[in-house]
């Protein structure tokens, strides 16, 4: 496509596509997003060990509730139940994001995102599937190995003496 137009102007003129003008632009578009990423990858990896400290006293502290909920036995569907919770509501925020920038506008009486001082006049989201099915792996996968510890230390737990001096 270019060489008719640099037959017609001679070797005075040269010509440069937008994709190649904005290049760095959108080289650090794709940094960002794989910062965002880790950014992402790293809360979710402070929320297992969260996970992994707050159930570690769950079982140091409630033995008796641990001894019960043993022989009634929890189900093992209860974290993957969590995580599709968290999932839908995730994906039901995003697509209804610029609704709630509107609840949030006339609770307060603030004007979010004003076009005079921001270039976009609504709140733009995009679900990407390849990402949201990542982090939701990266979810479940942290979520597994963040209770095997204080699952082990409760399944050493006998029932009889966490109940016994109850």
């Amino acid at each position: 496509m270019l060489q008719p137009l640099q037959a017609a102007g001679g070797t005075n003129l040269s010509f440069t596509d937008w994709r190649r003008r904005n290049e760095t632009f959108f080289t650090v578009l794709e940094v960002e997003r794989n910062v965002m990423f880790i950014i992402l990858s790293l809360i979710v990896l402070v929320a297992a060990l969260n996970i992994i400290s707050g159930l570690m006293m769950l079982v140091k502290d409630k033995g008796r509730d641990i001894a019960i909920l043993r022989t009634m036995g929890a189900t093992k569907g209860s974290m993957m139940v969590g995580t599709i919770a968290g999932l839908i509501l995730g994906i039901v925020f995003c697509w209804n994001i610029d609704g709630i920038r509107q609840l949030v506008q006339r609770i307060t009486g603030t004007t979010l995102m004003d076009p005079t001082v921001y270039y976009l006049s609504r709140m733009p989201a995009d679900i990407d599937v390849r990402e949201t099915t990542a982090i939701v792996m990266m979810a479940l996968v942290l979520s597994v190995l963040a209770t095997l510890y204080p699952s082990w230390r409760a399944s050493r737990l006998d029932p009889v003496e966490a109940l016994r001096y109850e």
